[in-house]
């Protein structure tokens, strides 16, 4: 069955090879321009006995295909390992160095990978349904329980915060990373998998048998007050089949709650369907408005989306980006940006303005190759450069890694918006107000072991004179967070405190605990309320102390003034 699939991938590479013949044509030209070349290597064996070969236009594709056979037989025969060689790695590898060649975001993806990406878009997925970290205690790394989803498995299960897996289905997980685990645990659907855990509660050993089942992840999984009138919807996991949907149900729960204005959350949103981006926007769009332009090669697939709404959502909006703010997500951000519906907040966001088409392959891979390049409705080409400095350049110094002091420098042509205010593509979506995240620190990093553990004592009560913070409950999904819930007073940061000085793997860290009271307090409260009310309550602790919504919430009446003036002008338009 390798074998069968190796073949069907070389037979893909080839066929692929024959069309992009403009990379052949540069091949070509970077050869005549070289000159002689040299392997550069000590020892490398001559290459004689092989005739020279003439590369024309009519056979460039068949000698392309003859020199990979060769150099496969080369490998094959020479290489230290050649006997052992995964040949579904070897032409994965080659099929993904020729996409590269193309763009960054053009990729293969074998059976396993295009399933899993199959299934994220689906907002589900075949588990248990619970979150698990590794954490160590000196040399000793293990895998916990963090969180169990509501109406999960794992929730019916009885699995807790801080409960340990020791084995799954026999094999021990000491040591194996998070990711190793969670394959082991995920599933067909129906299928049982047993988990050897040590209970928090008690420390017992404990063998529980659980069923996988479809674990449903929503892409807008909260919604809530965040101030008296200010409403705040997390649309941070992506564009999926019920995005648009999700989006709705929220902005109807929160105007039952007297919603007067909207802070829409799109950092760390990757992106997805473009069918979705366009349901949201015009969500906030009347009808008519332009979403985005999208031009494809040759004219095919060009088309011009435009609202479609004759009664869309007036609250005054904001929208955070961040840098990995991406494709779908930026769609958004720009449209709104563009008819100056919404104030921009955060840091500037990735830069991706290429559109993909999913293409399904035989044996059940697949690609995503771009099809075309999407612009805001100014005419923005929001598309960061890509042309030099390789893939992981593109990918990080040029995005999540620039230089923060260039993300208030364009570096493309100047639109305007509805109200002429000056907009620049070529780097993503640059707010309206810069602000930057705040970063962790290496100490910061250090405190995440102890905080985890000092709270996995608390919440099964364990820690003395904190035993009204014991949970002892079924966890309440669903709850709205309130201050009074798990506050962090004076005596619970001093255990804390008593409790990394008593410990010889963490005692180094005492001295440093009061320069980040702060930070320990918003991660102690968040692994409180996790283990109390689930991790997509707990989210809301760190959301409302983090500076960036802050400024959101800040600038909601210059949003409102934003969008009147646009509407305004609308008005006066011919």
């Amino acid at each position: 069955m390798k074998q069968k699939f190796s073949v069907a991938l070389m037979a893909l590479m080839i066929l692929a090879l024959s069309l992009p013949a403009f990379v052949l044509a540069q091949q070509k030209r970077d050869q005549s321009n070289n000159g002689a070349s040299s392997t550069g290597k000590t020892g490398a064996p001559p290459t004689t006995g092989r005739r020279p070969r003439v590369h024309t236009p009519s056979n460039a594709t068949v000698a392309v295909q003859q020199d990979f056979n060769e150099a496969l037989s080369i490998i094959q025969e020479r290489y230290i390992d050649g006997n052992k060689l995964d040949f579904n790695n070897v032409f994965k590898s080659s099929i993904i160095g020729m996409l590269r060649t193309l763009d960054p975001h053009s990729n293969y993806f074998d059976k396993e990978e295009f399933d899993e990406m199959k299934t994220d878009q689906r907002s589900e997925y075949f588990g248990i349904g619970a979150s698990i970290q590794n954490y160590s205690v000196g040399e000793a790394v293990d895998t916990y329980i963090a969180a169990t989803f509501q109406g999960s498995p794992a929730a019916r299960a009885g699995l807790r915060f801080g409960d340990r897996i020791e084995a799954v289905d026999g094999i021990s997980m000491h040591a194996k990373s998070s990711a190793e685990v969670r394959d082991k645990i995920r599933g067909p659907r129906g299928t049982q998998v047993k988990l050897s855990l040590t209970r928090a509660n008690t420390g017992k050993s404990e063998v529980v048998e659980i069923t996988r089942d479809a674990v449903p992840q929503p892409s807008v999984p909260d919604a809530y007050m965040i101030r008296p009138g200010v409403g705040y919807i997390d649309m941070t996991r992506g564009f999926n089949y019920d995005t648009a949907d999700g989006l709705q149900s929220a902005l109807e729960f929160l105007h039952g709650r007297g919603m007067n204005s909207l802070v829409l959350d799109l950092r760390n949103n990757p992106g997805g369907f473009l069918e979705q981006a366009i349901h949201v926007a015009e969500t906030f769009l009347p009808a008519g408005q332009p979403i985005l332009t999208q031009k494809g090669r040759n004219g095919a697939n060009d088309h011009e989306y435009k609202s479609r709404n004759p009664d869309p959502d007036r609250t005054p909006l904001v929208i955070l980006v961040n840098e990995y703010t991406a494709s779908a997500s930026e769609i958004v951000a720009g449209a709104m940006q563009d008819h100056d519906r919404a104030l921009i907040v955060g840091q500037t966001s990735f830069g991706k303005g290429l559109v993909q088409s999913i293409i399904p392959l035989e044996y059940g891979a697949g690609l995503t190759l771009t099809s075309a390049k999407y612009y805001t409705p100014s005419g923005r080409l929001i598309q960061r450069d890509y042309s030099d400095g390789g893939f992981y350049n593109y990918i990080y110094r040029g995005g999540t890694l620039r230089n923060p002091s260039n993300e208030n420098k364009p570096n493309g042509p100047a639109s305007r918006t509805d109200t002429g205010r000056p907009v620049f593509g070529g780097g993503g979506i640059t707010p309206d107000e810069m602000v930057k995240q705040d970063n962790l620190t290496s100490t910061q990093l250090r405190l995440r072991n102890p905080l985890f553990f000092f709270a996995r004592e608390v919440v099964t009560g364990h820690v003395a004179g904190l035993e009204k913070y014991k949970v002892d409950r079924a966890i309440e999904f669903g709850h709205d967070l309130e201050p009074t819930d798990f506050p962090i007073s004076e005596a619970v940061y001093k255990a804390f405190k008593d409790y990394v000085a008593g410990d010889a793997n963490w005692k180094s860290l005492a001295p440093v605990l009061d320069r980040n009271r702060t930070y320990i307090e918003t991660q102690l409260r968040t692994s409180l309320a996790t283990a109390a009310y689930g991790s997509v309550t707990a989210v809301q602790v760190v959301t409302k102390a983090d500076p960036q919504v802050a400024k959101a919430i800040e600038v909601v009446p210059r949003a409102r003034d934003l969008a009147m003036a646009a509407m305004r002008a609308r008005m006066t338009q011919p």
